[in-house]
């Protein structure tokens, strides 16, 4: 609607200049047609005077103009003569036609002759007068008789000298004898018909007034085709102006776009100004500034949390049902983002006393006694846990991941019961969104496939995807027999978060390689199916503890004193710590070959030198693990049979779940956390470790592997495949002063607080907020164009 009025702007002018034209042009031409059609029949009456003035003069000179009646009759029958008359050279009407008009006199018809425009009205239509002299030969004038005969001799004397003279003179002078001075005997009056000339003007009127409407309807035709495409290329440089291009890309803008994107820029200049103004000095992310990030960039929008593993595990104990948190970086990161947020999580009922405390709708609030936000739960059968989480999940996508040399295992039965899960999922997130536009957070590797089916029910929706594991290289991921449907059902994101931009680079090469999609690697895009997703970097944190947490834990001294006293610790040691899952990713072994090497190497610290690994167990129903962990038992032996003295074992390994305040004693307690991760998106344990040292003492030991090493650079950071370098800087940390200890950990401190877990949550969540906004403006114009 929109379009065609700023159409009709220019139309409406066009269509008042046209009819003004035709309103100037059509008297104008009928006018000129008249005067070219008086020409062409005076030239006509001039024809047809001339063929009848020897018979009109012969007639007139003979004195009967009746024998002129039947000549008359037949020059009148042709259909553009009206009426022929003759009048004398007294002025008097000798002969005429029938229709010639009785009260029309010679010299009113002399008159109108001689008139610019020669016509007369008749009472059966207009007509042309034309009158034109008739002229003939005076007669000879007769000699008498006498005078002939008495002047013989004369003329016998004028014949001899004619003979005697040239032919030519002869001719000559003989020729004004043969032919008398003509004379005006009559004037023919010759009336034509008007008519034919009135239906050749409509005619000339129509065919004017066709051309000026087909010309009107050819320029009102490129004006629209002009209007439109005009249009079109504003809309499309609007749009390119707000997805950035023009004002970051070196490509040009369109010319007539030029003064539009520098009031753009100015406008955002100044807004941006303003904005910081506004912020004042960069503040710490908390979940009160997420919260607010969310209400005013997103306008409280649902946010809605998808993961194969749930925050919190109900489960049956001996005094009955009790709430446990698992022990993965991935709730450690997002579970506070939900309790700022208030959302709606949904993820796998894996509890054994889950279904006793949903409700109807299998939701549950949580945390336990706060209910801060709601947790839904989908139950899987066996068959599909093992398919989808076990089967594809674990011995597929985990090993196809990360570069740990375990070969990866795909099976089809797996991958139909992946789709169905992720399937299921979508359906869990389509029934929990209360509007058509819900935020959705999608966590990992588990839900490859479920971008796309969420865009497939929810086009609106904005969809986060974070891939918590690292990405491999193109030729790695070409192995997975379903990379193409993989890949699909990832871009149906509208942002697409990694750890690093090494693995965002990555993704963005398998795409190019697997995929016919557009990647502009300058803005960080990739456009499949007129569908853009933003691929970024958004490196994961943890819940920086506050004031009052802080507060309430214990002190440095005494948590040292409880696992001393509960692991039965010689006193004065060295203690190293290690937390992870029972997973062959994590470096658990060779951080063991370190331990041995050290005390190898180091052999006064042997009763000195104690590492306590914590190891929860994880797909204890997968071989591998299975496999592995009995491999790093095996290990833990012989090392503790090696060195093992009276009261002191080096190696202290935990294979159970702990709680988060026993891990946090643990840390509190150790000298030095080791993470020698194989291959890691980020790895958490190393931030929880320096947030619990708030006496800025403590050593950590990181493996080049991990995505945090790009961030902790004050750690001591190792290759855990090079046991000799893994082993030296053990030795290192543990005779390391207090105030290296110090300013390292103060250095790494500021780091983690600074780069918490909203900070990573916030980036993304006004990442989406931009998009969203983008994506409103550009239905606008689009709207705007279609109408």
């Amino acid at each position: 609607m929109k379009t065609l009025r700023l159409q009709l702007r220019f139309l409406l002018p066009l269509v008042l200049t046209l009819v003004a034209a035709a309103y100037v042009a059509v008297p104008l031409l009928d006018q000129v047609t008249l005067r070219w059609f008086s020409r062409d029949l005076n030239s006509r009456g001039v024809l047809v005077a001339n063929a009848l003035s020897d018979s009109v003069a012969e007639a007139l000179q003979a004195g009967k103009p009746e024998r002129l009646e039947a000549l008359f009759d037949r020059t009148v029958q042709d259909e553009r003569l009206f009426a022929v008359a003759v009048c004398g050279v007294d002025g008097r009407v000798l002969q005429s036609t029938r229709a010639f008009p009785a009260d029309l006199t010679c010299a009113r018809s002399v008159e109108l002759a001689n008139r610019p425009d020669p016509r007369v009205d008749l009472t059966g239509g207009a007509v042309h007068v034309g009158v034109h002299e008739v002229m003939g030969q005076a007669p000879v004038p007769s000699v008498p008789a006498a005078a002939a005969s008495s002047a013989p001799d004369a003329a016998d004397v004028a014949a001899s000298e004619a003979a005697s003279m040239p032919a030519s003179e002869s001719s000559a002078t003989a020729e004004p004898q043969a032919r008398p001075a003509p004379m005006l005997v009559g004037r023919l009056v010759l009336l034509h018909d008007l008519s034919f000339i009135e239906k050749r003007s409509q005619d000339t009127r129509r065919y004017l007034i066709g051309f000026i409407a087909s010309l009107g309807l050819l320029i009102a035709l490129i004006t629209v085709v002009v209007a439109q495409l005009s249009w079109r290329g504003w809309v499309n440089g609007v749009r390119a102006i707000m997805r950035g291009e023009g004002l970051v890309s070196p490509l040009l803008p369109p010319p007539e776009l030029a003064p539009f994107v520098d009031d753009l820029r100015a406008s955002l200049r100044d807004l941006e100004d303003e904005y910081r103004r506004m912020q004042g000095p960069e503040v710490e992310w908390t979940g009160e500034r997420l919260r607010m990030l969310l209400h005013t960039q997103l306008r409280g929008d649902q946010v809605i949390v998808v993961s194969n593993r749930e925050p919190y595990i109900h489960e049956h104990g001996p005094s009955g049902i009790v709430v446990k948190r698992p022990a993965s970086g991935l709730v450690t990161a997002v579970e506070p983002v939900m309790r700022a947020c208030s959302g709606t999580w949904i993820a796998h009922g894996s509890g054994s006393a889950d279904r006793e405390v949903v409700d109807s709708a299998d939701r549950v609030s949580v945390p336990p006694g706060h209910q801060d936000y709601q947790l839904r739960r989908i139950w899987l059968s066996p068959e599909e846990e093992q398919g989808y989480y076990y089967g594809f999940a674990n011995e597929g996508m985990w090993p196809l991941c990360h570069v740990a040399h375990v070969r990866p295992v795909f099976r089809e039965s797996d991958w139909e019961a992946y789709k169905r899960v992720n399937q299921r999922f979508a359906d869990a997130v389509v029934a929990e969104a209360r509007s058509e536009d819900p935020v959705v957070l999608v966590q990992d590797y588990h839900f490859a496939l479920l971008p796309a089916m969420i865009r497939a029910q929810l086009p609106q929706a904005t969809i986060l995807t974070f891939w918590h594991i690292p990405w491999p290289n193109p030729e790695s991921f070409g192995i997975c027999p379903w990379r193409r449907e993989i890949l699909q059902g990832m871009l149906g994101s509208t942002i697409l978060g990694f750890h690093t931009r090494f693995h965002c680079k990555n993704f963005m090469e398998t795409v190019d390689r697997f995929l016919e999609a557009r990647i502009e690697d300058e803005h960080s895009t990739i456009s499949f199916h007129d569908k853009e997703t933003l691929v970024e970097s958004y490196p994961i944190s943890i819940d920086w503890p506050d004031a009052a947490q802080v507060a309430a834990w214990p002190a440095i001294a005494e948590c040292r004193r409880r696992v001393v006293e509960r692991l039965s610790l010689p006193s004065g040691l060295c203690l190293a710590v290690g937390i992870d899952r029972f997973d062959y990713t994590k470096g658990i072994l060779e951080r063991l070959n370190a331990v041995e090497r050290l005390l190898e190497k180091a052999p006064e610290w042997i009763g000195r030198f104690v590492f306590v690994q914590v190891a929860a167990p994880t797909r204890t129903a997968l071989d591998e693990y299975r496999s592995f962990q009995e491999r790093v038992e095996r290990v833990t032996e012989r090392i503790n049979t090696r060195f093992a003295r009276p009261g002191y074992q080096p190696v202290h390994l935990l294979a159970q779940h702990h709680e988060p305040d026993a891990v946090n004693e643990l840390f509190r307690a150790a000298d030095i956390c080791i993470v020698t991760s194989l291959h890691d998106g980020m790895n958490l344990v190393c931030k929880e470790f320096v947030a619990a040292r708030d006496d800025q003492q403590g050593v950590l030991v990181l493996s080049r592997f991990a995505g945090a090493a790009r961030e902790m650079t004050e750690a001591l950071i190792v290759n855990p495949y090079h046991v000799e370098e893994t082993a030296d800087a053990l030795l290192r940390a543990a005779m390391m002063p207090a105030a290296e200890q110090r300013e390292r950990m103060a250095s790494l401190r500021s780091t983690v607080r600074e780069f918490n877990v909203f900070r990573w949550a916030g980036r993304m969540l006004a990442d989406a907020a931009r998009w969203r906004l983008r994506a409103r403006v550009e239905a606008r114009v689009r709207r705007l164009g279609e109408s």
